[in-house]
């Protein structure tokens, strides 16, 4: 016979904490996966893809203006940091409304031996922050003579 551990409460604990954390306006903390913990307010949404000679990252980034984004490569580690400071706020008698989540964000990504780090571009433009990694050109076996 198996003993099941009754808990009258846990759905409804569970919503509370899920309505706490999605009202809650203070930064989160977001994980990079590799033990790295960054602080951000808001998380943009990003694609990446992949082809023969390079990395390309589009950052989702609506509202934020170019001069507030920041690009950093460091020890195989590309962060993409930035803040929007514009908010939407409509008031009608007493009642306020804000869709659009401001303040800072940052985001971190690993990049594979083959990024060539000295070659990374980034541009903006239409709220779409795009990075291009190129990848480094293969390095040929070199044979090596031994004398003798």
């Amino acid at each position: 016979m198996s003993v099941i551990s009754y808990q009258p409460w846990g759905l409804l604990n569970r919503l509370h904490g899920d309505i706490d954390r999605l009202l809650d306006t203070r930064p989160r903390k977001y994980g990079d996966g590799n033990g790295r913990v960054a602080t951000s307010h808001w998380v943009p949404a990003v694609d990446i893809r992949e082809d023969e000679t390079r990395f390309v990252i589009h950052v989702d980034v609506p509202g934020v203006d170019p001069k507030d984004i920041e690009v950093h490569m460091e020890d195989g580690v590309l962060s993409v940091k930035g803040q929007r400071s514009r908010e939407s706020k409509e008031e009608r008698e007493g009642y306020k409304r804000m869709e659009r989540v401001r303040g800072e964000f940052l985001r971190r990504f690993s990049l594979p031996d083959t990024a060539d780090a000295d070659a990374i571009s980034a541009t903006c433009r239409q709220g779409v922050l795009e990075i291009v990694i190129p990848k480094q050109e293969k390095l040929q076996p070199k044979r090596i003579e031994v004398a003798g």
